[in-house]
């Protein structure tokens, strides 16, 4: 067993943060970071600004409806920001927040905690 020091959830109270009860700070971040969409847009968005277009060609399999959704509810959270330029053909770009890049090494262990559980399961 990890001998880790880590909060008890069982005694930490239920909180109300934008009408959603949440149960644990897991949960909170995993609302902000969470889904099928969400961390590949911040991984692609990990070296700097974006155009929408090449986020687009960066994802595999996400509609234009799915990004233009996920990169709102990044906006909503304060994890990404928009920059619109004013030129002809006018330019957007996205790029991540402050709170977004204290969230990359936690995905990077994320990540290299997938590829484990995927060995141990065979997939790789």
């Amino acid at each position: 067993m990890h001998s880790g020091k880590s909060p008890n959830f069982r005694m930490m109270k239920e909180f109300l943060h934008d009408n959603r009860i949440f149960y644990n700070p897991i949960e909170f971040a995993m609302a902000h970071i969470g889904g099928t969409w969400k961390i590949p847009i911040i991984l692609c968005l990990r070296n700097g600004p974006v155009r929408y277009g090449d986020l687009k060609k960066s994802i595999p399999h996400i509609s234009d409806k799915m990004l233009f959704t996920q990169l709102r509810e990044l906006e909503e959270k304060q994890m990404v920001v928009k920059h619109t330029f004013s030129e002809k053909p006018p330019r957007v770009e996205y790029e991540l927040t402050p709170k977004a890049i204290k969230a990359l090494p936690l995905i990077d262990q994320f990540t290299a905690y997938g590829i484990s559980l995927m060995s141990d399961a065979g997939i790789i």
